[in-house]
């Protein structure tokens, strides 16, 4: 989900620390979003044949969705790989190698079947969600970081993502890695850009627009739950207490994995913390209409619950950390 960091500089996306309009706004961004979410997929559940009939559209809007994350991007949010680049490695690494690990581990553990693994193994496989910079922001961490962190993992995703699926999923259902890596550039890839260049062209029209982004990216995200639910019904019957263990366990390993990894390679803590978001949380959306296109509404049923729940546990994550920098503050690093 593209939930941009309120009301941010390009050069410095590291808010003052204030409970001012954009804090509220950012609060709003992080539990109306889940209900609103949460709400598509109910009514998914119950009225099947009307998420049914958008379902062949489910690529249009995972594309209107990473084009409003495009159009928050500017240029300079790319520096910080030149001024820092040694948090922003460990955070694209962790990223690609936790998530997807975790991922297997989890459907080994719980036994998964086929399908469904493959769908927990496709979202470790996905690139950061965006709606972690709003977490981050919220956290008190490096907000400037996570935004960095988002859009590199982003733009390496029709590699890594179609490689890591393959190599970790083979096993369970034939994977054509090629065919998902153009959708990836198709879904992801050319909508970013497009949206970077509009950025570039017509700045002071899209700063106009940029209060709606959220709301355009969260219809689309909701859109893309109605129609994996809608086709999921018969899974999330026999299933869903499983998926949604397994998505509790992947997520919250993942939150854990990345902090202490920052704090091993002696990062500090506004930056581990940036790492432990950036890591637990998922392009939970891009997931499942990969695994709604190229394998079953069934396997698709992971990242939708993703969606859901990622949102929740992180504004949870967020009120912990703010809790504990109120008590403790964080470095400045």
């Amino acid at each position: 989900m593209t939930t941009p960091a309120p009301n941010l500089t390009s050069s410095d996306r590291t808010p003052t620390p204030t409970t001012t309009k954009e804090d509220r706004s950012a609060r709003i961004a992080v539990t109306v979003f889940p209900v609103l979410i949460l709400a598509a997929a109910v009514f998914a559940f119950f009225v099947p044949a009307a998420g049914q009939s958008i379902a062949p559209f489910t690529s249009i809007f995972l594309g209107v969705i990473m084009f409003a994350m495009g159009l928050t991007l500017t240029i300079p949010d790319f520096g910080l790989v030149a001024r820092r680049p040694l948090p922003v490695l460990i955070g694209v690494v962790a990223q690609f190698v936790i998530m997807p690990l975790v991922g297997l581990g989890v459907s080994v553990l719980l036994q998964l079947p086929p399908e469904l693994a493959v769908g927990v193994i496709l979202v470790g496989c996905a690139p950061g969600g965006t709606s972690s910079n709003v977490i981050t922001y919220l956290s008190k961490a490096d907000t400037a970081l996570s935004v960095t962190m988002t859009s590199i993992s982003t733009l390496l995703a029709p590699i890594f993502t179609p490689l890591l699926t393959l190599w970790l999923a083979g096993s369970y259902l034939p994977i054509a890695a090629g065919d998902m890596a153009m959708s990836i550039v198709k879904m992801v890839l050319v909508p970013v850009i497009a949206g970077i260049v509009i950025r570039l062209l017509l700045g002071r029209i899209v700063d106009r627009i940029m209060p709606a982004l959220p709301w355009v990216s969260v219809a689309g995200i909701s859109l893309v739950v109605v129609a994996v639910v809608s086709g999921s019904t018969e899974a999330i019957v026999s299933a869903g207490a499983l998926v949604l263990l397994a998505v509790v366990l992947h997520n919250g390993i993942g939150y854990l994995a990345g902090y202490w990894l920052a704090r091993l390679l002696r990062q500090g803590e506004r930056a581990a913390r940036t790492t432990s978001i950036e890591v637990g949380m998922q392009n939970s959306g891009l997931a499942a209409t990969l695994a709604a296109s190229a394998f079953s509404p069934a396997a698709a049923l992971p990242g939708a619950i993703f969606s859901i729940w990622h949102n929740l546990s992180g504004a949870m994550l967020a009120m912990y950390y703010r809790r504990s920098s109120d008590t403790h503050p964080v470095d400045a690093a």
